[in-house]
């Protein structure tokens, strides 16, 4: 099935669909349907990420369409997200190899750093979604997770590399240092925080944005990453 859609140039050379799914929030169980339904629709763009939970179900539903000569491979854009316990230079490959055995591919189109924080599990606790407060805090330097994600590209485990939630300084300290410059930079650009500032800084150094969360996502209030202020220690009374 050929679908005509507008597409954007990456400063890699490929081409990423202008419109995409995203899976954010999407349960597993709903999930798979989601997907198989935005490709029927025309969508050829799926955006996932290792801690949404749901990308063994978003394989599922790739595996269909390809099986059944809906698309093939080379027709549809599949992003994941390196996640922020797997910075280290030693874990980012090992954590892009866990999304693509668990979305059944075999390369990605695009690989970001989710978010520019690391932090590890504390000891003796189980990482879970539902537990944020198992997490501590961790110094790694975004450079050397940087050189983790180019030798993805080097090993054809990614086509692209890019981030996600990033300021122009910490841009800026990936620009002085990398040798394959991110991009794409995924950030909210919603009715709320249209970011026009970043945009522009991101198109000056040949970086393509990916906006999130177009109408606000009033979902997040119920997210548990989203945590209450009356949760943090220094809150505390």
């Amino acid at each position: 099935m050929t679908v005509q859609q507008p597409f954007l140039t990456l400063n890699s050379g490929y081409k990423i669909p202008q419109v995409g799914l995203g899976t954010f929030m999407a349960p597993p169980n709903e999930v798979e349907n989601a997907v198989l339904t935005a490709i029927d629709t025309g969508y050829r763009h799926i955006d996932c990420a290792y801690i949404y939970g749901n990308e063994c179900e978003v394989g599922n539903a790739l595996k269909k369409k390809f099986d059944d000569g809906t698309i093939k491979r080379q027709d549809v854009f599949i992003t994941s997200k390196l996640w922020c316990d797997a910075h280290r230079l030693k874990d980012v490959r090992p954590a892009c190899e866990k999304s693509l055995r668990m979305l059944g591919l075999k390369y990605l189109d695009l690989y970001l750093v989710h978010w520019p924080v690391s932090f590890h599990v504390k000891e003796g606790r189980k990482f879970s979604r539902d537990d944020p407060d198992a997490l501590e805090y961790e110094e790694v330097p975004l450079e050397e997770t940087w050189k983790g994600m180019e030798a993805l590209v080097e090993a054809g485990l990614v086509r692209s590399i890019g981030v996600s939630n990033f300021n122009k300084a910490q841009i800026e300290r990936i620009l002085a240092i990398c040798k394959i410059p991110p991009a794409v930079n995924q950030i909210e650009v919603s009715v709320n925080w249209l970011n026009d500032k970043m945009i522009e800084y991101a198109h000056s150094n040949g970086i393509q944005i990916t906006a999130f969360s177009p109408f606000g996502s009033p979902g997040l209030m119920t997210c548990v990453f989203i945590l209450s202020p009356l949760r943090f220690p220094y809150l505390a009374v």
